[in-house]
């Protein structure tokens, strides 16, 4: 556990990382070589940085100067007003498989709520022995757990799904709604124990405190077996566009089921049918049959670089190609690569613990001969589930459907070196 996972050996796989390790060999050679010719005279060349003390710090870091164009993208066409808006994440800039908290995506239905926390109360009632009111000194005091999720919107990569022909968009403006934190908080069954749940409990209806009164139906079973009051993001307390000051947070399902800002969590023997979860985020089948209560995201996994709308440096030579992949439905297993469009498939290397339900980081070393090539990244979790190609997806689902959509994505990288999205 902890070590990278090395996939079974590939023929197709293996002369590619045969061939990186070459060149990273012969890269060390010659920088070897570099190092043994004279040496200039001290403090020659010193860049300016070493001449002087440096600025002071500041009491909440901020990213370098140097990095200020690496923020959330808005949506091009949502509104972005109080009413409704859109940051996605700009997933093409990601490394590893935690999001910074300020670059995490966010979607607003009714504005962001000001909630001044010293009055702000969890109410947990209907079918239970005893209701409950919980203010947040006292929930503060219960012990925690900290959980390292993914949280994907359900409308995520909606441009894929119902654009005729590809947008030649970036990563983060097509597959951006999804993001990986370290949530700490508070199991829901530590409450509902606490409460006492009469037989008839089946549903718990979870309302949040903003101006539309956001509320979701959830299975009791699932709450009490996954359900956490979010208190604190990647060590720190929830941001405002995170649900500050607490959140429901639900591990593998749809975005929108985690609700934010949660003040109210009513105990029932039915689901509300809300007017969310009875319309915005109902998905329709191609055969007119209605998709109900479809929680769980499914397995994906995108390219992040070569990803849209970037140039690779030099016209040929060997790179990395790198992403990432997560489920809803679990762990990982395996992430294979294919250079020309499908054809062939190779084996990534997935690097690091793979977590349930959770990014996982895949590389695999490409040599690159400066002819177009499509790129593409196939992933299946270990319940076997494996992400589908744009037409098998398409032939499930009604034409105006576009949530929970898991399709492969794919990057045309030209001769020239732009990369840009293609359906494949």
């Amino acid at each position: 556990m902890g070590k990278d996972r090395v996939p079974a050996p590939d023929n197709r796989g293996a002369p590619q990382r045969r061939a990186f390790l070459r060149a990273g060999l012969a890269i060390g050679t010659a920088s070897v070589a570099g190092s043994l010719r004279a040496e200039p005279s001290l403090g020659a060349g010193m860049p300016g940085s070493m001449t002087s003390l440096g600025a002071a710090d500041l009491p909440y870091g901020r990213p370098a100067a140097t990095e200020q164009a690496v923020q959330r993208v808005a949506h091009p066409t949502a509104p972005q007003t109080a009413g409704f808006a859109i940051w996605r994440s700009p997933l093409q800039s990601q490394r590893g498989i935690i999001t910074p908290s300020g670059l995490h995506f966010s979607v607003h239905h009714n504005g962001l709520p000001v909630i001044a926390p010293e009055r702000h109360e969890l109410m947990i009632h209907g079918l239970v022995k005893r209701p409950l009111r919980f203010d947040l000194e006292r929930l503060m005091r219960y012990p925690m757990v900290n959980r390292i999720h993914f949280l994907e919107c359900a409308g995520n990569s909606a441009a894929n799904a119902l654009s005729p022909t590809a947008r030649n968009d970036t990563l983060g403006d097509l597959a951006g709604e999804v993001s990986c934190s370290e949530w700490t908080g508070v199991p829901l069954s530590y409450l509902f124990n606490e409460s006492g749940l009469q037989d008839r409990a089946k549903w718990v209806v979870a309302e949040g405190a903003d101006g539309g009164s956001h509320a979701r139906s959830l299975p009791l079973s699932a709450l009490l077996k996954d359900g956490m009051l979010a208190l604190y993001q990647n060590g720190e307390r929830l941001r405002p566009s995170q649900g500050y000051p607490l959140r429901l947070f639900m591990p593998g399902f749809e975005g929108n089921v985690s609700v934010k800002w949660l003040h109210r969590l009513e105990v029932t023997d039915q689901p509300a049918y809300t007017k969310d979860e009875s319309g915005l985020y109902t998905q329709v089948l191609a055969n007119g049959q209605i998709e109900r209560f479809a929680f769980h995201m499914d397995v994906k996994s995108v390219i992040t670089h070569p990803s849209g709308r970037q140039t690779m440096p030099e016209p040929r030579g060997f790179y990395e190609i790198a992403g990432l992949a997560w489920s809803g439905h679990g762990r990982i297993a395996k992430v294979e690569v294919s250079t020309d469009g499908g054809t062939t498939w190779a084996p990534a290397l997935l690097h690091g613990q793979v977590l349930d339900r959770a990014f996982t980081r895949f590389t695999l070393p490409w040599q690159w001969d400066g002819k177009k090539a499509t790129l593409m990244s196939r992933a299946t979790d270990e319940l076997g589930r494996t992400q589908p190609t744009r037409t098998e997806w398409k032939r499930k689902y009604a034409m105006q459907s576009f949530h929970h959509y898991n399709a492969m994505q794919a990057w045309r990288v030209g001769s020239d070196g732009r990369v840009e999205n293609v359906y494949a």
